[in-house]
């Protein structure tokens, strides 16, 4: 249904129409189909990892699987090389036994042991030197390490119907709904918490399948790929064109909202598509998973009952010659 504003023929005037000369067919540049775009369920997007090797404010605390080495400038026999911190969170060393490190700065931990050999050496001058650390952040570098395959730091995941995505670490992250930029920011202040030291950037791997479904009066009805953005009248162009008979005042389109609830609008579009109206105001985008029905003409209806009824019905299964008689009767007078 064209607004009162529609403008007509009459109102035509000279436009740059080949503004592109021979190159016309690149189309200009556009704005962008979309301000934001927000994730949505079955995109899949690529994590790519980034260690910072940013300093610290904080020295750095040992973790379970840090490697250290404790030495002895009083007795050599005290010298432990590779010691690692247990899951318990402690090393071994000797005449001590079991000794916490894990949360410990290598300060503090050289102070503790110094400390509790004191006990059989007056001096027993010990220096900790951090072999290998941040082994949290290796086990995770390593989860999503494909470098031998040429694939860089980088985890492709796919949102889930439920708008989460599984990252190491951390498990389940709601992205539905979020910019890339919400969705790095999410991620990163996430693996603060677990580990310092690492960065992600999410990257647009793949749109999730965007379709829509062209019924009715069409000469090929079905579902159609939205590749980008598309009209109405395109979808029925997809569909290969409307038939004779089809009711193009009254074309249908069922929507779906953000909520799920069903939307529905009716469009005339007969005199766009008989180029009769140069600015049909009832050409609108389609969104994704929408259904455009082109309905039948009355005419077609009413032929389509007769063939139903008086063809392949009752009447063709059992001809009524009696009733053709009196018509034939009734003609002759």
């Amino acid at each position: 249904m064209g607004g009162s504003c529609e403008l007509g023929w009459r109102a035509r005037e000279p436009i740059a129409w080949q503004a592109y000369a021979q190159g016309e067919y690149v189309g200009p540049a556009r704005t962008p189909q979309v301000q934001e775009y927000r994730i949505r369920a079955d995109d899949r997007i690529d994590f790519i990892y980034r260690l910072t090797r940013d300093k610290t404010s904080k020295p750095y605390r040992l973790n379970v699987g840090d490697e250290i080495r404790v030495e002895s400038f009083t007795d050599e026999k005290l010298n432990r090389q590779e010691l690692i911190i247990q899951p318990d969170g402690t090393i071994t060393l000797l005449l001590l036994g079991q000794v916490p490190a894990w949360g410990r700065t290598v300060a503090e931990l050289r102070e503790d042991i110094e400390s509790l050999y004191r006990l059989f050496y007056k001096e027993p001058a010990i220096t900790v030197t951090p072999v290998q650390v941040n082994a949290k952040l290796e086990d995770l570098r390593a989860t999503i390490d494909a470098r031998q395959g040429l694939g860089g730091q980088q985890l492709r995941v796919r949102v889930t119907p439920e708008g989460t995505v599984q990252l190491p670490a951390l498990g389940s992250v709601f992205v539905q709904g979020l910019t890339l930029d919400e969705v790095k920011r999410e991620v990163d202040e996430r693996y603060v918490a677990e580990v310092e030291g690492i960065e992600v950037t999410p990257v647009l791997a793949e749109r999730a399948p965007r379709y829509v479904y062209v019924v009715g009066e069409v000469r090929n009805p079905g579902r159609f790929t939205l590749e980008g953005p598309t009209t109405v009248m395109q979808s029925i162009a997809l569909a290969g064109s409307w038939n004779v008979g089809a009711n193009l005042r009254q074309v249908v389109v069922f929507r779906r909202g953000d909520d799920w609830r069903l939307l529905a609008t009716m469009l005339d579009l007969r005199g766009a598509l008989f180029g009769r109206r140069p600015c049909p105001a009832d050409e609108i985008w389609l969104s994704d998973s929408d259904v455009v029905i082109v309905p039948k003409s009355l005419i077609l209806e009413i032929d389509s009952f007769i063939e139903l009824v008086f063809t392949r019905g009752i009447y063709g299964v059992v001809p009524f010659q009696g009733i053709a008689v009196n018509f034939a009767k009734l003609s002759s007078l």
